[in-house]
């Protein structure tokens, strides 16, 4: 059966490091891009998610977003910011993930899927086969935003002991 489940749970994607997710033995870490990585109101990345980039992968650990996203701020960010990426993904599909997987010649076994969505990021790791992670989003700002994660609250509750201790 099927989980809505992730399997670890941080309250932010810089909590996550290498060490973590290497004792994990994850060395593909794909990453949803909006309200995950910033927020849908900037291209501007903070300076903390850039020393958080580089951290990732002075500790081995390879980057590729992966993003439902049709919009050129994705691929344009990847290119700024020296970090791979998969746009129109189509989580929760597969077809997204297993091309970043294809591309990095890496097993489920050590990729993980970090987003903000249960519905899309983890489901989709999860009918991928990999590790799913998931993050409080960065920034609710529409009606719509507030409400989508209003219908996460019952799973994230189940998922409680799956917070990961900082």
């Amino acid at each position: 059966m099927l989980s809505f489940l992730p399997d670890y749970i941080f309250p932010r994607l810089t909590d996550l490091s290498p060490d973590f997710l290497q004792q994990r033995g994850i060395a593909l870490l794909l990453m949803d891009f909006d309200n995950t990585m910033l927020p849908y109101t900037t291209n501007v990345p903070s300076q903390e998610l850039l020393d958080w980039l580089e951290r990732m992968q002075a500790g081995g650990i390879t980057l590729c977003i992966v993003s439902n996203s049709h919009k050129k701020r994705v691929p344009a960010f990847s290119e700024a910011y020296g970090v791979a990426c998969v746009t129109r993904a189509a989580k929760p599909g597969t077809r997204g993930i297993r091309e970043a997987m294809e591309r990095f010649g890496a097993k489920q076994s050590e990729t993980a899927l970090v987003g903000d969505q249960i519905y899309t990021d983890v489901l989709g790791a999860k009918r991928a086969g990999v590790t799913a992670l998931i993050v409080k989003s960065i920034h609710n700002h529409t009606i719509w935003l507030k409400l989508r994660h209003l219908l996460e609250v019952p799973v994230l509750a189940m998922a409680r002991k799956r917070r990961v201790q900082l």
